[in-house]
């Protein structure tokens, strides 16, 4: 039964997105249209996940969110945060690798939306680049997402924060909202099962801006893997409830911060 829900959504996901990608192409006329279209793109896919995997999205702390412009610092275990994190936010904007832009169609919305690409073979030239179109991003008043390890890690894997992340909070000079999470015990980096179950996204309480480069680091990078240990917990918990087979925790990640 897992691999047949599994399956089915799986094709949905694909399907869907392919449609959204070719009807909604009258949109890319304007960013705002863009980013309402993703909105809805990202409910659609979470809602199917639901109805047709059994896994349901719970996001927490909503309340705690300061309004106007952000650095949201988002524990990356999956594609399923990527989804889910453009629903919360009326003017998101990812910062993401600067290949994504060259996929068929899918690039045209990224361009269109004012995502902000990353060429990481660059070194200093990309830093310099990020904090420019960054800069803009917050100008416009918009929610900055940064996965600060820069690419989905297993749950429960070591942690690998960059330096990116706190170059960004020192440069925009606003508050920062970690995102802890467990979604890789639900729709993991590889395989094909999708796990029935309940995913929390947890918006924990925001950074204020003023704090050096490696306090904030060290405070943020505390507060999002403690947050991630106790979901991880909580979800391996869910997991075994329902007698489907739960992923060995790499490490502990605070111990091995």
């Amino acid at each position: 039964m897992l691999a047949v829900r599994s399956l089915a959504f799986n094709t949905a996901f694909y399907v869907v997105t392919a449609l959204f990608a070719i009807v909604g192409l009258p949109v890319l006329v304007s960013q705002k249209a863009t980013i309402r279209f993703a909105k809805a793109w990202g409910r659609t896919i979470i809602w199917l996940l639901r109805v047709i995997a059994g896994t349901r999205v719970d996001f927490r702390g909503l309340d705690t969110i300061p309004a106007g412009p952000l650095l949201i610092a988002a524990k990356h275990q999956s594609t399923l945060e990527t989804l889910a994190l453009t629903i919360p936010f009326d003017r998101f904007a990812y910062v993401l690798k600067r290949e994504l832009m060259w996929i068929p169609l899918i690039g045209w919305y990224l361009g269109r939306s004012g995502m902000v690409p990353i060429d990481r073979a660059k070194g200093a030239r990309t830093m310099a680049k990020l904090n420019e179109a960054a800069a803009q991003a917050i100008r416009e008043g918009r929610q900055l997402i940064v996965f600060p390890e820069g690419t989905r890690r297993a749950a429960g894997a070591p942690p690998a924060y960059k330096q990116g992340l706190s170059h960004l909070y020192v440069a925009l000079g606003v508050p920062c909202v970690p995102v802890a999470l467990n979604s890789g015990l639900y729709w993991r980096r590889h395989g094909f099962r999708r796990m029935p179950g309940t995913c929390p996204i947890e918006f924990l309480p925001a950074i204020q801006p003023g704090l050096g480069r490696t306090d904030f680091l060290e405070l943020v990078q505390q507060r999002i893997e403690s947050a991630s240990d106790a979901l991880l917990a909580e979800g391996r918990a869910d997991l075994a409830s329902q007698g489907l087979p739960v992923p060995v925790t790499v490490a502990s990640s605070v111990a091995s911060s």
